[in-house]
């Protein structure tokens, strides 16, 4: 599905506001209930709504949103959380980034750096940085996944620990208020802890909605991050664990 403007700002509403009426979104958008109730009918059908008892919220479900959904979620985030962690990159730094579409929008704010090194299992993030002739790209072995272009498996993992780098970036799906990482494939999750484990540094991106959703398979805990980048100030329960943790947050304004 893609959403027109009126449906991105109905999507930033509810994101915002976690459950909100027909009603008062209709009067936020300037729209009759009428417009509103056929927008959500049809970003429910794309599972990016959900209509609860007394309003529309976020879909609460175990099963990941399809890619090309994700890369139109939150895009703006995305692109503001890349381009902080790009101007905390180095000059001639050796990272490994990992599957997502916040990793991806992460290479292409690195189009322009000199001196990388990267190693990815995430073909969308090879090809960007490709375009870029101060950049050397590694990609993994493993098995390609078509949906996504995520490179997963025991070959994976293998290749990786060949690598020591300056900092592994990652995207996640979940982080819980009690710090744990989630995400929804055990193959993919399998690898970035292998990406975790083969840096000096872990910085991790992920947008506000990441914010106690749930999903399926541990990834990892904020205590094994360095730095968190995302678009908001993190609910207080899981600010509490980012400090007890000494995690570096850095808010995308």
């Amino acid at each position: 599905m893609t959403l027109n403007p009126r449906q991105r700002q109905l999507l930033e509403v509810v994101r915002k506001r976690g459950t909100i009426s027909v009603e008062e979104l209709a009067q936020q958008l300037d729209v009759t209930p009428q417009t509103v109730r056929r927008d959500v009918k049809q970003m429910e059908l794309a599972r990016l709504l959900a209509r609860y008892h007394g309003g529309v919220g976020l879909p609460s479900s175990v099963e990941n949103i399809d890619y090309t959904q994700r890369q139109m979620l939150n895009s703006d985030a995305k692109q503001r959380i890349a381009a902080e962690v790009a101007a905390r990159v180095p000059a001639g730094s050796s990272l490994l980034i990992n599957i997502g579409t916040t990793t991806e929008a992460v290479a292409r704010a690195l189009v322009r750096h000199k001196g990388l090194h990267v190693v990815t299992n995430n073909l969308n993030v090879a090809t960007i940085l490709s375009d870029n002739p101060e950049c050397e790209v590694i990609v993994t072995g493993g098995l390609v996944r078509g949906r996504d272009r995520g490179i997963v498996g025991e070959a994976t993992i293998d290749f990786i620990r060949q690598f020591k780098v300056d900092i592994s970036i990652i995207g996640v799906s979940s982080i819980e208020a009690d710090g744990t990482l989630r995400d929804f494939d055990s193959r993919e999750v399998k690898v970035a802890q292998a990406i975790i484990e083969q840096a000096r540094e872990v910085w991790l991106v992920a947008d506000s909605d990441k914010f106690g959703r749930q999903a399926l398979v541990r990834m990892a805990h904020l205590s094994q991050i360095d730095v968190l980048f995302t678009d908001a100030a993190p609910p207080a329960e899981l600010t509490a664990v980012l400090n007890a943790a000494q995690v570096t947050v850095v808010v995308a304004q």
